[in-house]
């Protein structure tokens, strides 16, 4: 699955800037592929309000 950073993580909490870190998203724009799976899925659940998500 294609993720990218739509929004600042400017005024995010520590947790979930390590989370987009953590997909390797750092800057507004970025876009990383990541497996379908249920760790992947768990953090997308936690940033889905900076992120967009396809298939």
């Amino acid at each position: 699955m294609k993720i990218t950073l739509k929004k600042s993580l400017i005024g995010s909490k520590k947790d979930q800037v390590a989370t987009a870190a953590s997909l390797g998203l750092k800057k507004v724009g970025d876009v990383t592929e990541q497996p379908d799976n249920a760790q992947t899925q768990g953090k997308i659940k936690k940033i889905s309000h900076l992120i967009e998500v396809s298939e």
